[in-house]
């Protein structure tokens, strides 16, 4: 097998989700994805742990959002995504897309927001 090949196959991106649900950011630092399955942590506040691809988070303040905290809330979307299932951790985020927050609220098997 080359080289190439080798690597494909090694590579997280074989691996990508789409995930849907609440975008939660209750205060700085800190983010995470509740979806159908759990919740996913994004980011920890004081943690050198982060995503590849975090600079792609949006400003969710700029579109339908629920303050909870000051600036700081819920918003609903989709992301693709790479996990890890064993820590429940994004570990890549390819993409990210904000939807309608309606989405979120008629989700019957979706989690409320913790906030």
């Amino acid at each position: 097998m080359g080289l190439v090949a080798t690597i494909l196959m090694a590579s997280p991106a074989l691996s990508a989700e789409n995930r849907c649900g609440w975008v939660e950011n209750p205060t700085p630092g800190n983010y995470w994805l509740t979806d159908r399955a759990g919740s996913w942590t994004i980011l920890t506040q004081g943690s050198d742990v982060e995503p590849k691809g975090v600079d792609l988070l949006p400003d969710f303040s700029a579109g339908e959002f629920v303050k909870t905290n000051g600036s700081y809330g819920n918003a609903c979307a989709c992301m693709s995504v790479v996990v890890d299932r064993q820590e429940k951790r994004i570990t890549q985020i390819l993409s990210v897309k904000q939807l309608a927050l309606s989405k979120c609220r008629n989700d019957r098997k979706l989690p409320k927001p913790a906030m």
